[in-house]
């Protein structure tokens, strides 16, 4: 795993190529502490951190081709580099390395674009065509690994993560009211979107291409939720299930370090830890949180699954004051506002992870999505099927959805409920059905900001121009929104990539093994009852788990929002409400915005609602981006820690033996 960064200057020349791209570099080395590298030329330079787990010795980047036309710099992992490779072999292509990194670029020799659809990975890479000035910017399929872009003064500046950005001469942030609406509504960043002017991701599945003046753009995955042909029983079907979450996991243990597993006590995390203890010869290294708060708190589970797959065991416990503590840093390292604050002890137990000496870790994200085990999917069901049920059956229905909630426990939960769910019956935002009642959250987190028009147009127009998305039934809409939204944008990146790689710690999501997603996508309208969800996942691991895991239910995984601050920081309030702070962010309404921090500091922690929770925390969170990147607070000064190797192919380049190549 790595970071990557560079300045691309098409017809135009870069100046002060090792400085700059030395400095991008520090921004991001904690994504690859072990060494550094560089390419660069009169048109580009590109460079990489490394984190080194696969060929820890000959693995080092850049890495050219043999004639020393091609130059790759990349972040990621190919699970599957190893059978690419004896087909690569066997086409007559030659290896200097035992590296997935070199299998990505003799892949692309051998193929052209066309070999992205082998990789089973999670990356995002940058390969120059030095003959031909091209460059190629990449991201895998489900947005595993980030890699955001910028246009600064005639150059295109690229990196994994933003505050790299802060390192070029003249560059400065600045908030883009417009994306904060829709990313406050939604809850997350669409595909594109960074929150910032002229700051943009690379969706997933989809290149930047860049030759000279011209830019060229597509897409080279999509999301197949088509079911295929389905297997003629449920025993064949859950058999199926466990032979691909097998491969998947795998084929995620091929390391030439040590990979562990979080376990959190749920149903996914404990298939992952089972599937990978019997597939190693020493005891599983596993980490988990704990909580104070016992409706957050899933140590119990966690306690049973470990000791049941005798793993080596360690967790973090996590109070308000942690949370609140390190809230500050987490965002630094998101980048992007955040609308719950469940990604800080993530941010914490990465860093007990790297203490432990552990680089790698797998967990259970993308199951939910895949196997139809969100709430969100039966909210959608039961509303699509609304007036074709009678009262009776609606209430059951609603029973059913979220069982762990307060508001949807006890007798008379469901009627009250019901009025709730009927005014959503039919779809007011243009195909965005499935999520309108979340989205009334969003919708109230929005009015933060001033001068926004409609926050749900964004996310309108990226399904409007979907050409298969208006064809998906009802659920298979929703499973199309929360991979292409809340997966990419917020679970895998903000709560995953950026906590983890925060302190040099990969992380691996065998749920999101590709052959994985499209066996589900065959089986879930097909096996079970809907709104018992994971319902084959259960039957597959039912022997094997302990039975509290099995029968415990959705319990997602969640922190303390607004009350930690309440709580730890009550001086907090004045620090949102201060009128020269709200004048410097300069996007916030500030009676709102004082409105909503007075309502939080003083209720009762157990009347904060969730749409009140959501709101705050995204408020906080641009507090802190605004000192981080606005402000450029983020920005770190000190020279690369480990040093940085140099590919020199500038005209004017020294000659042989002056640190170049």
């Amino acid at each position: 795993m790595c970071g990557i960064a560079g300045a691309y200057g098409g017809a135009h020349r870069i100046s002060g190529h090792q400085d700059l791209i030395a400095g991008m570099l520090r921004q991001i080395e904690h994504r690859g502490p072990d060494e550094a590298g560089c390419y660069l030329d009169d048109r580009l330079v590109m460079g990489t951190v490394r984190l080194s787990i696969i060929d820890l010795t000959h693995g080092s980047q850049p890495v050219g081709s043999e004639d020393g036309r091609w130059w790759l710099c990349y972040n990621g992992e190919l699970y599957n580099y190893r059978e690419l490779r004896a087909e690569l072999i066997r086409l007559g292509m030659r290896f200097r390395t035992d590296s997935d990194t070199e299998v990505v670029l003799q892949a692309w020799l051998a193929w052209g674009r066309d070999c992205l659809r082998r990789f089973n990975g999670a990356f995002a890479f940058s390969l120059y065509d030095s003959l031909t000035g091209e460059l190629t910017l990449v991201r895998d399929r489900f947005g595993k690994r980030p890699l955001f872009v910028a246009r600064h003064e005639g150059k295109w500046l690229f990196a994994s993560e933003m505050k790299a950005f802060l390192a070029v001469p003249g560059f400065r942030f600045s908030f883009d009211s417009e994306q904060l609406a829709s990313i406050f509504a939604t809850w997350t960043p669409l595909p594109a979107q960074s929150g910032y002017r002229d700051v943009e991701q690379i969706p997933m599945g989809e290149f930047l291409c860049l030759r000279g003046d011209e830019v060229e753009r597509g897409r080279w995955a999509t999301l197949d939720l088509e079911p295929g042909l389905p297997p003629d029983s449920e025993e064949e079907a859950i058999e199926l299930v466990r032979a691909e979450l097998t491969a998947a996991v795998d084929v995620r243990l091929r390391s030439d370090v040590e990979v562990g597993v979080y376990v959190s006590g749920g149903l996914d995390s404990s298939i992952i830890a089972h599937l990978a203890a019997g597939r190693q010869q020493h005891p599983l290294r596993t980490f988990s949180i704990e909580f104070d708060d016992a409706q957050f708190d899933e140590s119990a589970e966690q306690a049973a699954v470990t000791a049941d797959l005798g793993t080596h065991h360690q967790s973090v416990h996590v109070r308000d004051d942690d949370v609140v503590q390190a809230f500050p840093a987490a965002v630094r390292h998101a980048e992007v506002p955040a609308f719950r604050t469940a990604f800080v002890p993530m941010y914490l137990l990465a860093e007990k992870v790297r203490e432990a000496g552990i680089k790698v870790v797998m967990s259970g994200e993308g199951a939910d999505e895949a196997f139809l085990g969100y709430g969100i999917f039966k909210d959608a069901l039961l509303l699509d099927s609304w007036h074709d049920l009678d009262e009776q059956a609606r209430l059951e229905r609603i029973g059913r959805i979220y069982p762990y909630l307060p508001h949807f426990s006890g007798e008379n939960a469901p009627r009250r409920m019901l009025g709730l769910y009927q005014q959503f019956t039919e779809e007011h935002l243009t195909g965005l059905f499935s999520h309108q009642m979340r989205f009334q959250n969003g919708r109230f987190a929005a009015r933060l900001l001033r001068g926004a028009n409609d926050p749900f147009a964004a996310a309108q127009a990226m399904v409007a121009s979907e050409p298969d998305y208006a064809a998906l039934d009802t659920v298979r809409k929703a499973q199309w929104l929360e991979f292409r939204t809340l997966l990419s944008g917020y679970l895998l990146s903000t709560q995953g990539d950026r906590m983890a790689l925060a302190h040099g710690v990969e992380n691996r999501c065998p749920f999101l093994d590709p052959a994985v997603v499209k066996l589900a996508a065959s089986l879930n309208h097909r096996f079970g009852d809907p709104f018992d969800e994971k319902y084959l996942l259960k039957r597959a691991f039912a022997g094997v788990l302990p039975k509290k895991v099995i029968d415990k239910g959705k319990f997602p995984y969640r922190a303390t929002d607004g009350a930690a601050f309440v709580r730890a920081w009550p001086e907090f309030r004045d620090v949102l409400t201060d009128q020269t702070t709200l004048d410097a962010i300069g996007v916030l309404d500030p009676r709102f915005t004082r409105a909503l921090v007075d309502r939080v500091f003083t209720s009762p922690a157990e009347r904060i609602g969730t749409k009140e929770n959501q709101a705050f925390t995204l408020l906080a969170s641009l507090h802190w981006l605004h000192h981080w990147f606005v402000r450029g607070q983020a920005f770190d000064a000190s020279p690369l820690r480990a040093g940085l190797h140099v590919v020199d192919r500038r005209t004017s380049a020294l000659p042989a033996g002056h640190g170049q190549e």
